[in-house]
């Protein structure tokens, strides 16, 4: 997922994919232990997608904040 496309995101639409991203990745965890992923590099995208939209998440926070501050 590229930083474009987690810009276009509402805030709590990044929060819902972030909680779903994190299921998925703990998910390819579990299959991998299992039985080793065809292609387990999906464990690493998942990894930096799920860290993408943390920074989004925590640049809008921190932008929330300083604008009620200035308040």
């Amino acid at each position: 997922m590229k930083p474009s496309e987690i810009r276009e995101f509402t805030t709590k639409e990044l929060k819902e994919r972030i909680e779903s991203e994190q299921g998925h990745l703990t998910q390819l965890k579990m299959s991998h232990a299992v039985s080793p992923l065809d292609n387990p590099k999906k464990i690493t995208e998942a990894k930096k997608n799920v860290a993408r939209m943390k920074t989004e998440l925590t640049k809008r926070l921190k932008e929330q904040k300083q604008e009620q501050d200035n308040k």
